[in-house]
């Protein structure tokens, strides 16, 4: 079987090293970014099947970045979950309307977060 591919993306190294450890745990193959660019730049070599996205990074924000991945015809149907500390209404309709398919808010919690991902992966 091949291993889905997961591209995290997030300034605070706690966050990524978390996340990166709970998609490993769950065979997932995992790429992380540190900012806006980078995602970019990592999306494009990797070509993932869903990347977790934080809002507030340096370069590009996560609005930023989903709204130009939706504009890339090769990463236009990539699965997009926001992931931010931002959990108002009108956060989470911004991040909608760039294209993300998903927004969670932080704190998260790991099973809820794992259950959105399968559900989105799944064929």
């Amino acid at each position: 079987m091949v291993k889905k591919k997961i591209l995290a993306v997030d300034d605070e190294p706690n966050i990524l090293m978390s996340i990166e450890f709970i998609l490993e745990m769950e065979g997932y193959e995992v790429h992380v970014a540190r900012d806006g660019e980078e995602a970019l730049e990592v999306a494009e070599r990797v070509r993932p099947d869903l990347i977790l996205l934080d809002v507030n990074m340096p370069r590009k924000d996560g609005y930023e970045v989903c709204r130009i991945l939706r504009e890339r015809e090769d990463s236009a149907g990539t699965k997009v979950i926001m992931l931010t500390a931002k959990g108002q209404t009108l956060e989470k309709k911004k991040g909608l309307e760039v294209g993300a398919d998903e927004y969670v808010t932080k704190p998260f919690s790991a099973e809820d977060l794992l259950k959105k991902i399968r559900t989105m992966l799944e064929p």
